[in-house]
């Protein structure tokens, strides 16, 4: 007979780290185009602005998914929506390999989006099952997954895109979402349900969280901001660096993503700090990391050695602030933790897709300079929101 975890009462060490791992892989499907824009516009004969806008749509989906989907693991079984949703992914990453226009690849990329939303139903889990002395450690382990998919995903698909074009990209992540679903299947216990309703009532009910808790709607701005300042650097990156002084494939943008590595480390030691420091410092030492990024970004983004401090900068900085600022939202309705955790990664991503956009028109008003304004002011009103306690 499966196992059935409880609240608080503890999480097996390979349920975790199965969590983390397809937390992974799952959340690089949202990654795997930012290094391949330059080579899918060539392929498909489209302009900057409409490759840019494959990452844009791709957030999106994803902000649907968190807003439609995440909520249901409080009133469906978590396990038989993990599997759906996975299996919609893996056809639509086949789709976009297979496509032959950008009008395809860009709703094929709103589903994959929506539908790689895995590590948002796998950290509420890390949260309301383990014991309360691990919980927020835990969550830091998934999260380290999480950001360790972000990262390799820009690095792989950089080396593939090169080595073998974009669409091999694609086809590639479809198998690794087929294994992930057989892996679920087998290993993720059942858990139970904290709502018992209509699906309309569920969707109402994140509305009236939102509406009730102040903090969560702090916490969620925080976080839409320091998240949009991290994108803003890998919106038009792979445009920066086909240019003077660079000139560099998708390779050397995939490359980069492993100077975050130290975002997705510290994640998993990030967490034992929040209750020690508090939710406020922690968001205040996040958004100045990034605000040093942009400094670094901006005055040596020219070189290499000031690109790979901004990035690093940048990850450290929302991880100090995502994984405080999460788990305060979780914390704030425990028995509605995947609708509380809807609220906060929907503004999340939200304030992902908004930043990209920006930094798109940045980048074609004002080069990268442009960019960089577009990171430093998000990062700025992050660090503006911790002036008033909390």
């Amino acid at each position: 007979m499966r196992s059935e975890l409880l609240p608080d009462r503890g999480i097996p060490a390979s349920t975790l780290l199965m969590m983390s791992a397809v937390a992974g892989i799952t959340v690089a499907n949202l990654y795997y185009n930012q290094p391949l824009l330059e080579e899918i516009r060539s392929s498909l004969d489209c302009s900057e602005t409409m490759s840019n806008m494959i990452t844009v749509v791709t957030q999106a989906g994803y902000a649907l998914g968190l807003l439609l989907i995440v909520p249901m693991a409080d009133m469906w079984s978590r396990r038989r929506i993990v599997t759906v949703i996975m299996g919609i992914a893996a056809a639509m990453a086949a789709c976009i390999a297979l496509s032959s226009g950008i009008w395809t690849v860009l709703a094929a990329s709103l589903l994959l989006g929506a539908c790689s939303v895995i590590p948002q139903i796998f950290i509420p889990v890390a949260g309301q099952f383990s014991r309360p002395e691990h919980k927020s450690r835990n969550m830091g382990y998934v999260l380290s997954g999480l950001l360790t998919g972000i990262l390799g995903a820009r690095v792989i698909s950089g080396y593939v895109g090169q080595l073998a074009g974009w669409r091999t990209m694609f086809a590639a992540a479809a198998v690794l979402m087929i294994a992930c679903l057989l892996v679920t299947l087998r290993m993720l216990p059942r858990m139970p349900n904290t709502f018992k309703g209509s699906y309309r009532a569920l969707i109402a009910s994140i509305w009236k969280i939102f509406t009730s808790h102040p903090r969560m709607r702090l916490y969620a701005l925080r976080g839409a901001c320091t998240f949009g300042s991290m994108m803003s650097i890998w919106a038009c990156m792979a445009f920066h660096l086909a240019g003077e002084p660079f000139h560099a494939g998708s390779r050397t943008v995939g490359m980069l993503g492993l100077c975050g590595v130290a975002g997705a480390v510290a994640a998993s030691g990030i967490g034992r700090y929040v209750p020690r420091l508090g939710i406020r410092k922690m968001s205040a030492i996040g958004a100045v990391l990034q605000l040093l990024a942009w400094t670094s970004a901006a005055t040596l983004g020219h070189t290499y050695t000031g690109i790979v401090a901004a990035i690093i900068l940048l990850e450290l900085g929302a991880q100090f602030t995502q994984l405080s600022n999460q788990s305060g939202c979780l914390a704030a309705v425990p028995d509605a933790s995947n609708r509380a955790n809807t609220v906060f990664m929907t503004s999340l991503f939200l304030g992902g897709s908004l930043a990209t956009l920006i930094a798109g028109a940045g980048w074609r008003l004002a080069g990268w300079h442009g960019v960089c304004l577009t990171g430093a002011v998000f990062s700025a009103v992050a660090l503006g929101t911790t002036i008033r306690k909390n």
